[in-house]
């Protein structure tokens, strides 16, 4: 399915604001309500909308801590990437993981209830044998701009 520029507005704002009634919808982006609804639910059938969440302010149910490590494996197979994969997939505490290139094979973002939880969950690792050969934490101290939304309208205007 083709995608025009009404349809990335549509995408654009309900990740802004995924409770956002059909009429305040229809109205953002210059369409009636109900060819609007009727592109959401096409949106959604194709798989462009995956589903809606609530963002959680952490903060206010307490302290925690945010990590970033980058983690270099011993060996670079497609069965030891696939290993190490399915072990880190299945931990709670990782948030996101990502292949990258470069020095390093991946970036994993921890969210931990602290340092020592994120110290148990490293061990945990690197005792597993599931081809760590080092990483590197990054303790986040500050987050002064963290997005929840991507920057649809820039990435593919229309």
């Amino acid at each position: 399915m083709k995608l025009d520029r009404i349809d990335i507005k549509i995408l654009y704002e309900l990740q802004r604001n995924g409770r956002i009634t059909n009429v305040e919808l229809a109205e953002l982006v210059a369409l009636s309500p109900s060819p609007c609804l009727m592109r959401v639910k096409r949106l959604q059938a194709e798989g462009y909308i995956e589903g809606y969440s609530a963002q959680i302010n952490l903060a206010k149910l307490g302290q925690t801590l945010t990590v970033f490590t980058e983690i270099t494996l011993k060996n670079h197979r497609q069965i030891d990437f696939a290993r190490f994969l399915n072990v880190v997939e299945k931990i709670d505490q990782v948030i996101e993981c990502h292949l990258v290139s470069g020095g390093y094979d991946y970036l994993i973002k921890f969210v931990t209830a602290g340092i020592g939880e994120y110290q148990t969950i490293m061990e945990r690792l690197t005792d597993m044998d599931i081809g760590i050969d080092k990483y590197f934490s990054f303790v986040v101290l500050k987050s002064p701009i963290v997005k929840s939304h991507m920057p649809l309208t820039s990435l593919f205007p229309l």
